[in-house]
């Protein structure tokens, strides 16, 4: 059995780390090379970066940054946002990053994810998926609707079927985030990641939610997600690192402890 990953997101925003709650009221919280560098000392087993508003502003993505983090950690980081074409992904692994996630351009053009799985190899591409809870319907049978630019447009595109697409594809990993749920720490929409996780073959990253160690720890339980993603409650010091694992370690999930 693979060990349960723990990964912080942080969401960076003109260069600074940001956080709000249901995609909305991001206030400025930090440096987000710092924060980088702190959770990889906790023992964090992945860092995901997301350029929150490069898709919606139609820019690139933060290069500098990438690079930065890249002197500063040795554990594996994806980054997305503004990532919407071949010559993007390769700028951004040239950075340093291990693996790109794509979201709103490859809703657009889902040949994005075939095109990078075939440049850089399938456990390169990660697709972000973010999820809004909807009435059931002909078009969303599953209740869940893909949202894109940061939560701005609805697409009419049910999400089961979406990460089915997804795998087809050669992603190489999903990132399940419930915009209900983001930042609210109330839990993971475990409803969700499990309709995901049952529907696909490849690891499927819970996000969106985490207020304490215990909605973690059902994630990759209940939920069966492969990983954790978690933001507001290491960032704002409420928990690190080592206690979220260690907590899920002591309650039967199996984690990679470095201490």
């Amino acid at each position: 059995m693979l060990s349960k990953r723990v990964i912080p997101c942080l969401d960076v925003r003109n260069g600074r780390l940001t956080k709000g709650v249901k995609f909305v009221g991001n206030e400025d919280i930090g440096d987000p090379v710092e924060s980088a560098r702190r959770y990889y000392e906790e023992g964090a087993d992945e860092i995901v970066f997301y350029d929150i508003t490069a898709s919606a502003e139609a820019r690139g993505i933060f290069l500098d940054v990438v690079e930065r983090v890249a002197e500063q950690i040795f554990i594996p980081f994806a980054v997305g946002g503004g990532i919407s074409s071949v010559a993007d992904m390769r700028a951004v692994l040239l950075a340093g990053a291990e693996k790109v996630s794509i979201n709103s351009a490859a809703v657009k053009d889902p040949r994005l994810i075939s095109q990078g799985a075939d440049a850089f190899g399938s456990q390169a591409i990660t697709v972000g998926m973010d999820v809004l809870a909807v009435p059931v319907s002909a078009e969303i049978p599953s209740g869940y609707e893909i949202v894109i630019h940061g939560g701005r447009k609805r697409m009419g595109l049910d999400a089961i079927a979406w990460a089915c697409r997804c795998q087809e594809l050669g992603a190489g990993e999903l990132c399940v985030n419930s915009i209900d749920a983001d930042g609210t720490k109330d839990g993971y929409e475990l409803k969700l990641t499990r309709a995901i996780v049952d529907a696909v073959s490849l690891p499927v990253i819970a996000s969106g939610g985490a207020g304490e160690p215990r909605h973690m720890l059902e994630a990759v339980t209940t939920g069966g997600a492969s990983a954790a993603l978690i933001a507001s409650i290491v960032h704002y010091g409420q928990y690190s690192i080592r206690e979220c694992k260690e907590y899920m370690a002591a309650h039967g999930a199996k984690m990679r402890l470095t201490w």
